[in-house]
């Protein structure tokens, strides 16, 4: 055995005979499963099915907060081949099952992360125990790798729980507390932390349980029709989210029925078999290529300085973007939040925002009343300015006006201290001109949230020429306890995402106006993987504000940008999307579903648009996707992005390009650079001069070059 899992797997035995296997990974901060430790662990087995005297078995964590994270993803980057990935599975299958038919009682006390690999170490044990801490989390979340559960969670959680649940839990990567856990029979039992191993060792001394399903799970797992229909509904569920660009949807689906079909041995085989051809897709390749960078940039500080400290954050402005600032700062990083707003209304609009989201989550039983209160003790508001005198960061959240934030700037001068850095939230004025006439320019920058800011996971951090590398340091920092993912851009027009948008954007409503349908238009982007439609999202984000960034985007990058003449039209019928009820869509607040949302004819006159369908699916998708594939080389070109990978998470994290696809950089490189300048040619010939491939992506292609030489 070696030192490594020597230290990583520490197996004592009592006086009781109740032995205690600890998990703890030599210098990392969360336990990961790793391909090396196999031998350690079969000696380890070795010794327990040797001892006739050992009576039970606790199997735990040696970290303070954390059971197992999941296997080492950075393993499956060695494989050449299906067979090696399909190799793996099969050692951790084989090791689990050793676990499983140890002749005692084998418990796993579970405290923080078991995730992935580690619930399925945990489903091989006969009994399960977690504490009822926050972070204790639950989950087979290999789907979001574009992989499956391939050490046997594709056999067990079915026959454990029952197919429904554990389809659920598989095909949406699904994290469960641990009193949902319990509720649903994954865990045997939930209990606090200070108590979680002495319970754990009572429930090893007892002999192995028995498992008797219910009539209805064994309706769903014996009877061929009931499961039939069960696997059918699913697979609906599954295509209607995936729309085929994510195979790992199908392999669990496929892996489970033959599970249950064929018994659990042809289960565990199709297992590894499968989770080896997924290892080597594209697709898990492009997936787990974002999960290595948002881990990398995790541990960056977005400049060479330490951030500096953080005490009170002071919000400028109620509305809905200073609202959902206030909420992250203070529910999600913990601060004490003030709101600054000209109106009580504001103020109170932002109290009430953050109340409504955390009684969602204590009446889901995510949060206690005691704690909705004491968050919401932390978060208060005022008119008078000078009540944001001590905040170390105040984050300005008001109108799109210059003039306006030049007052707000002032202001905060005036009565901050000579560190507290003053952060612009603003989606299209350059920071350096909101900073012009500072006492303080080195404090300022820009912090650009997207909608809702509770749920949309990127910030832009944009300094100016004269920002502070601490100044960038401290808010990266804040961003990231705020849950957010930060990247660092450039000061210019419309930053990174934004920039990249607007030609996406633009070239959907060109589509329109040529004669194709709203409907096809936002299913053939959704069939490329967008979350959203380009036409439903112009709605969603609001028609006016379309028209209002479209002329500065245009005066400061150039014709290219120049939107196609609707904003006006469509604003003077009092169109500016799902805030007023109509935009391309008509929206019904008192339906649900699909029937809440549907396209208004009425736009196609309006904008003496003759239907016309001429393009396939393929080519409107094509055709939106070049110009935002364009757009990003030129911002990497000139030093808006810092680099390929920063532009990756901020077009999946920022605008939801389709994660399975890598990001734009990622994507180019896939199809090919060269074949992406001929596609820009092509449409350059039928379209016009705004389809030109750039500078970079020219050269690159004359090059043979990638943006990713590493692969």
């Amino acid at each position: 055995m070696t030192t490594e899992t020597q230290q990583a797997f520490h197996l004592t035995v009592a006086e009781n005979q109740i032995a205690w296997l600890t998990i703890d990974v030599p210098g990392e901060s969360m336990n990961t499963l790793q391909a090396s430790f196999v031998e350690g662990v079969s000696a380890v087995l070795d010794q327990l099915e040797n001892d006739k005297n050992v009576k039970g078995l606790v199997i735990h964590s040696g970290k303070p907060d954390n059971f197992v994270a999941g296997a080492d993803v950075r393993m499956l980057e060695a494989c050449d081949s299906a067979e090696q990935a399909r190799d793996i599975a099969a050692q951790g299958q084989a090791l689990f099952s050793r676990i499983e038919t140890l002749p005692f009682h084998v418990v796993a006390a579970i405290h923080g992360p078991c995730l992935g690999g580690g619930l399925e170490l945990a489903l091989a044990c006969h009994s399960r125990v977690a504490t009822d801490w926050d972070k204790t989390r639950l989950g087979l979340p290999e789907v979001q790798l574009g992989l499956l559960p391939g050490s046997g969670g594709t056999q067990r959680l079915p026959r454990l729980i029952g197919v429904p649940d554990a389809l659920d839990m598989m095909l949406t990567g699904k994290q469960l507390r641990a009193k949902k856990a319990k509720k649903l029979g994954v865990v045997d039992d939930c209990v606090p932390d200070t108590v979680l191993l002495d319970v754990a060792e009572q429930l090893a001394q007892k002999s192995k349980p028995k498992r008797h399903r219910s009539w209805q799970s064994w309706m769903l797992n014996g009877n061929a029709v009931g499961r039939n229909i069960v696997f059918d509904q699913a697979g609906k569920k599954a295509r209607a989210k995936t729309r085929g660009n994510y195979p790992a949807a199908d392999a669990i689906l496929s892996v489970v029925k033959k599970g249950l079909d064929k018994g659990l041995k042809a289960g565990f085989e199709e297992e590894a078999r499968q989770f080896g051809e997924l290892v080597m897709t594209s697709e898990s390749k492009a997936l787990r290529s974002i999960f290595f960078a948002t881990t990398a940039m995790k541990k960056e500080n977005g400049a060479d300085a330490e951030p500096g400290d953080i005490s009170r954050i002071g919000v400028l402005g109620g509305g809905l973007m200073g609202a959902g600032i206030a909420h992250v700062s203070v529910a999600k990083a913990g601060y004490p939040v003030r709101v600054k707003d000209v109106s009580e209304d504001g103020i109170l609009n932002a109290l009430r925002y953050s109340y409504k989201l955390l009684d969602k989550k204590r009446k889901r039983k995510q949060l206690s009343k005691a704690e909705l209160q004491a968050t919401m003790m932390q978060l208060s508001g005022d008119t008078q300015a000078t009540t944001l005198s001590n905040s170390d960061v105040v984050i300005e959240a008001v109108f799109e006006d210059l003039s306006l934030k030049h007052r707000m700037v002032e202001e905060m001068e005036s009565i901050t201290g000579n560190d507290a850095i003053f952060a612009t939230n603003t989606s299209s004025l350059p920071i350096h001109q909101i900073a012009e006439g500072s006492q303080r320019p080195e404090n300022i920058v820009g912090l650009h949230y997207f909608s809702p800011v509770e749920k949309m996971p990127l910030v832009e951090v944009i300094p100016h020429k004269n920002t502070s590398d601490q100044t960038i340091a401290t808010v990266v920092k804040l961003a990231r306890q705020q849950g957010k993912t930060p990247i660092v851009v450039g000061d210019s027009a419309g930053f990174y995402v934004n920039r990249i948008l607007a030609p996406y954007m633009n070239e959907a409503a060109r589509v329109l106006l040529a004669g194709e349908t709203i409907e096809h238009i936002d299913t053939a982007l959704l069939d490329f993987g967008f979350p959203v439609g380009p036409i439903t999202l112009l709605d969603e984000v609001g028609i006016d504000i379309g028209a209002k960034i479209a002329p500065i985007l245009t005066q400061e990058l150039g014709e290219r940008f120049e939107a196609p003449d609707v904003f006006d039209v469509l604003l003077n019928d009092d169109r500016k999307g799902r805030k007023t009820g109509k935009g391309f869509y008509r929206y019904d607040a008192s339906k649900k579903g699909s029937k809440a949302k549907q396209v208004d004819k009425k736009v196609y006159s309006l904008l003496n648009i003759t239907l016309n369908a001429q393009l396939s699916g393929h080519e409107v998708a094509q055709r939106c996707a070049l110009m935002m594939l364009n757009e990003a080389a030129r911002c990497l070109d000139e030093g808006v992005i810092r680099s390929a990978r920063d532009g990756d998470i901020g077009a999946i994290f920022g605008i939801g390009f389709p994660p399975f696809l890598g990001g734009p950089f990622r994507y180019m490189d896939h199809i090919g650079i060269d074949r992406v300048v001929n596609l820009l040619n092509e449409h350059q010939n039928r379209y016009g001069e705004r389809f030109a491939p750039c500078e970079r992506l020219t050269v690159m292609a004359k090059e043979g070059q990638v943006f990713y030489p590493e692969g």
